[in-house]
């Protein structure tokens, strides 16, 4: 059988174990050489290749020749054998290991190989700060470009360019360097025809911004779209989306990131960011052998790469280390947390030594509260957990219904006018308002400030008394004109984020869920600190503020309830509690303030999960059907493996394989009449005994490599996976031996094993298959697919939901 034949057979038929998937309506050619090993690659003898350390022989493969091109690698879209590949690495290292005894040069390499894992941490880290920075500075320039220029240099923003200016404190923002596109065009800045042509240029650059940012994704990209969170969560559970964190999906990424950003668009650059380090990480990973050749050491690699992504996005190392632990990692052994750990340091320390806001902090919205909280402030924060737990289960309900409403109708189709159009209506209704206006990492950085003597917001326009000041702070105060204004704007901005960032999410760019989340939280959490602050101001002497909060006191932080509330809602929405509360406190410096943010996560967790037990992300993994098998959920169902095999009743007979008795014709029959992944070896048809697990891939390599180099074998050749040849006549032409490629201990269970046993094999294994015995004798297998199959029917769900979209 030639060699395109197999590839067209192998490559693009839907395999058993995993279906191609569709996720950005692009048909995407995944023919990169690092990823996929070319098959006809000059390699040495054949016999000389001996299997991936599971097949119980004698000897142990030479890992420092190189070994039969393809074999043990993985089709696209297919699950890896973490069992496999975890061995293999044991005997590559064991091997390593007794070489470094031989010579200085083999104690050499052992030392290398070792401190290999920490030098690409020290890359990853490097490379995610550089980007993070680079994406920080661009997106502040582009999005003050929307609303004006630097005389004294284009390049600079708003802030920037003001730095050197002569102004006062309170017109700091109207230094002559800077000027708005109305002074720059008609030469003044005041009246109806100046607003209406910068409200003009804000809506075109933010059109121009957003377009060029879905052009780019649709033309070079299309895995650049979205958050990028649910497939890494897949990928790190060994799931293959090849391209997926490719260098392309990096470099387009990066730019649109940046586009997407500066757009307005209700949209956050923090979920990006997970996904730009996981591809730094996987394309760093190929200067290592260790890392290039190994599924399963590669995803412990982009573990500690997410980790990385989140310390440079909130400036929180130790929160990002908690984030790949609780939310997107499988596998995380104790070697993968310190590596985190490092790889996450040297992300915060780079984006510090590059201070894209010129604050020396990571983040915009850094803040220092320094007034302790009340006892009785606890009520307000549980209410805030309360809203935002009710938000995040509205909003997931609501985005995925109209995510699930993009793919099945023809607005799938448009992706570029969808951006269009919820662009321009989102810069029509966010120029009048100030608060929307701005970008939203300014506004949650203007909520959660503390109000001081020389702040010129409207936030902070309260009636000024200053006879009862103590030291810097000052106390609670009549709020002002300015604070009432500020209120209804608020508040009309908080019904904006609210809707628009459900139609925002999910579209085909860039785009991530912390910031906006964190902004709707923020904004309820300042209307009620106001709120509380006036209470106390006007009713000092009420029974729940007596003995606390006396006249002149400063007792209420109203910067404080809009941290909480941020907490809340992003809890609310992702789910998460312990990550989200060391971020936050990572953010503000505070730890005082733990216990506040620990009641609102804890209960906007409990609320969500009342209304619908899954993420955003876990969500959008069900809604895309990957097959992601949820380590969190318990199954409490009492089936049997028997309940669950293929083949059932009335199905044709399993496809196997006989250890002695097969021609390389029957094997390649076999091989294009059907599609799976893999195939039992029996001693026989008769006795069903099982032998070991055979890979469709690596039988396809291996007879089309021995066509190739090894002389006699043609298609009436007999294919044998024992030790020793089966007798036969002296006429008979050359036969084939594959023991090497045979999985001689495949995991087995028998028919009346508990699925509750089943699923958690395969959770905590990561297993793709696993084949159902009765009295040593083969029945049937069940698949990664079979066992999400079956637990989406137990759910009342669609079980063909698992094939992916």
């Amino acid at each position: 059988m030639d060699q395109k034949g197999y590839r067209r057979e192998s490559f693009q038929s839907s395999t058993s174990d995993e279906d191609m998937l569709e996720i950005a309506g692009a048909s995407l050619d995944f023919s990169m050489a690092e990823d996929d090993p070319p098959l006809d690659r000059e390699m040495g003898g054949f016999s000389s290749y001996n299997g991936g350390g599971m097949n119980g022989t004698s000897t142990v493969m030479d890992f420092l020749e190189e070994p039969l091109p393809g074999v043990g690698t993985y089709e696209d879209f297919n699950t890896i054998d973490w069992v496999r590949e975890k061995s293999r690495d044991r005997d590559r290292h064991r091997e390593i290991t007794s070489r470094s005894k031989e010579s200085t040069w083999a104690l050499i390499h052992s030392v290398s190989d070792a401190f290999s894992g920490w030098l690409l941490m020290l890359l990853i880290g490097l490379l995610a700060g550089s980007l993070a920075g680079l994406i920080d500075i661009s997106a502040h320039w582009m999005t003050d470009l929307k609303e004006g220029v630097c005389l004294a240099g284009f390049w600079f923003n708003h802030e920037h360019c003001c730095w050197k200016s002569n102004t006062t404190f309170t017109d700091r923002d109207k230094c002559p360097e800077w000027k708005s596109w109305s002074q720059l065009i008609l030469g003044h800045g005041e009246g109806a025809f100046a607003y209406i042509l910068n409200y003009f240029m804000y809506v075109v650059w933010a059109l121009l911004f957003s377009l060029l940012a879905v052009l780019l994704v649709k033309g070079f990209a299309p895995y650049a779209c979205g958050s990028g969170i649910p497939e890494i969560k897949t990928i790190l559970s060994g799931f293959i989306i090849r391209g997926y964190l490719g260098k392309w999906t990096l470099i387009i990424k990066t730019i649109t990131l940046v586009l997407a950003v500066s757009s307005g668009l209700s949209l956050g650059k923090e979920g990006p960011l997970v996904h730009v380090a996981c591809c730094c990480g996987n394309i760093l990973c190929h200067l290592f052998t260790k890392y290039r050749k190994n599924e399963a050491k590669r995803r412990e690699v982009l573990s500690a790469a997410a980790a990385a992504g989140v310390s440079v996005a909130f400036g929180a190392p130790i929160g990002g280390v908690l984030f790949s632990l609780e939310e997107v990692s499988y596998y995380f052994p104790l070697k993968t947390l310190w590596r985190s750990f490092f790889a996450a340091l040297v992300a915060a320390f780079t984006l510090r030594s590059i201070n894209p806001f010129g604050n020396s902090r990571l983040v915009l919205f850094y803040v220092e509260f320094h007034m302790p909280w009340h006892l009785l402030e606890l009520v307000p924060f549980i209410l805030l957990g309360i809203f935002g737990g009710l938000w995040g289960a509205f909003f997931i309900r609501s985005n995925i219904a109209w995510c699930r409403r993009r793919k099945t109708t023809k607005l799938g189709k448009y992706p570029v006018l969808e951006v269009f159009v919820v662009t321009a209506i989102t810069a029509v209704l966010a120029f009048p308002n100030e608060y929307t206006r701005m970008s939203t990492s300014e506004l949650i950085s203007e909520l959660f400030n503390d109000c001081g003597i020389l702040d010129s917001s409207k936030l902070c326009e309260y009636v000024n008394d200053f006879n009862s000041t103590k030291g810097d702070d000052l106390p609670d105060r009549a709020a002002g004109p300015g604070v009432y204004t500020a209120m209804w704007q608020l508040a009309l901005a908080l019904i904006m984020k609210v809707f628009i960032t459900i139609f925002t999410f999910g579209m085909k760019v860039p785009s991530g869920l912390f910031i906006p989340s964190m902004a709707v939280g923020a904004i309820a959490g300042r209307l009620l600190g106001v709120a509380m602050e006036q209470l106390a101001f006007y009713h000092h002497d009420w029974a729940i503020f007596s003995g606390w909060c006396s006249q002149g006191a400063d007792c209420i932080t109203p910067g404080l309830y809009a941290m909480v509330g941020a907490a809340a809602c992003l809890g609310g929405v992702t789910r998460m509690t312990v990550s989200l509360v060391v971020i936050m406190f990572e953010l503000t410096g505070g730890l005082e303030y733990i216990v506040p943010l620990m009641a609102a996560a804890m209960t906007s967790k409990w609320v969500a999960d009342a209304i619908g037990r899954e993420g955003i992300y876990d969500a959008h993994i069900r809604l895309n059907g990957y097959p992601f098998l949820e380590a969190k959920e318990e199954f409490s169902h009492k089936t049997l493996a028997m309940d669950v095999m293929r083949p059932r009743r009335n199905d044709p007979p399993l496809t196997v394989i006989t250890q002695d008795s097969m021609t390389v014709e029957d094997v390649e029959s076999i091989i294009n009449e059907t599609t799976y992944s893999g195939y039992p070896v029996v001693v026989s048809r008769e006795s069903q005994r099982l032998v070991g697990f055979v890979l469709r891939r690596d039988l396809i390599i291996s007879i089309e490599n021995a066509r190739k180099k090894q002389d006699g074998i043609v298609s009436t050749s007999v294919i044998y996976f024992t030790d020793h040849s089966p007798p036969l006549p002296p006429s008979s032409p050359s036969m084939l031996k594959l023991r090497s490629i045979l999985d001689l201990s495949p995991f087995t269970v028998t028919d009346q094993t508990p699925m509750e046993i089943v699923v958690d094999i395969f959770r905590k294994l990561g297993l793709r298959q696993c084949l159902v015995t009765h009295n040593g004798k083969l029945l049937g297998i069940i698949t990664k697919k079979d066992v999400l199959k079956h637990i989406a029917q137990l759910a009342n769900q669609d079980p063909d939901s698992i094939l992916f979209n």
